[in-house]
């Protein structure tokens, strides 16, 4: 068994940057040059990258799109792109740019239509993002909680022909708690789609943790500050994860 390691890279006013619970006032910088921590990230073979447009997620557009060009520019592997894409014009975009995936978030929960109809006529490149507080799905950057819980969100998509759904605990994001396994299993038990792992990775523990629930459903874990902390070795984490 074995699942994708993703290294992240969130993107802030042009820099590399982490936040703690997905507050933008608690951004540490990591630097300055997203294209070369995506090309330190191949070297150390990772074959799939996370980018995260932070600045998009609330403006609800593409901010740092010259950063992200640069990445997809450096990075020789796959690289799935969220923040701010909220319509089909944006998923046309980046697809076009040569990103692999595109996370859809807040428009997942507020325009289905949009993920429904982009995943059947584009199948495996829309990932739904599940991002969570307390079991419930954040929305525009994580700033709102809504009423919908996780399982319904996951639900209503199940025959959607999603290539998979980013579930992240925003209350652990950043803090290096450690991921909630749990939480995450139970969510790939129930869906019949993929689960991605985000939020609170702090060591080599999670992800031996979670390699062997990829029988669940679990299809990878996206870390970002354990790498950028020294914590985790990510030639170590993809050796681990290919099991």
């Amino acid at each position: 068994m074995s699942i994708i390691v993703f290294p992240a890279i969130d993107l802030k006013g042009g820099q590399v940057v982490r936040l703690a619970e997905g507050d933008m006032d608690r951004a540490t910088v990591y630097g300055d040059d997203p294209a070369d921590q995506a090309r330190r990230f191949a070297e150390a073979g990772a074959e799939w990258l996370h980018v995260v447009d932070l600045d998009g997620a609330f403006a609800g557009r593409a901010v740092n799109a010259e950063a992200v060009e640069a990445i997809i520019r450096a990075f020789p592997g796959k690289v799935e792109l969220g923040g701010g894409i909220r319509d089909r014009a944006g998923i046309d975009h980046w697809l076009a740019l040569g990103v692999e995936r595109v996370i859809i978030g807040t428009a997942a929960l507020q325009n289905p239509d949009l993920v429904r109809e982009a995943a059947k006529e584009l199948p495996g490149r829309i990932v739904v993002g599940v991002d969570a507080r307390d079991g419930y799905v954040a929305t525009h950057g994580w700033a709102e909680l809504s009423t919908v819980s996780i399982t319904d969100l996951a639900d209503r998509f199940a025959d959607a022909g999603v290539a998979s759904l980013l579930f992240t605990d925003v209350g652990r994001d950043g803090l290096l708690k450690g991921c909630n396994v749990e939480a995450t299993v139970a969510l790939a038990r129930h869906a019949s789609i993929p689960v991605i792992a985000s939020g609170g990775v702090a060591s080599i523990a999670d992800i031996t943790a979670l390699v062997p629930h990829a029988a669940d459903g679990i299809e990878g874990v996206i870390t970002g500050r354990a790498l950028y902390d020294g914590r985790l070795d990510l030639a170590e984490a993809l050796k681990v994860a290919r099991g």
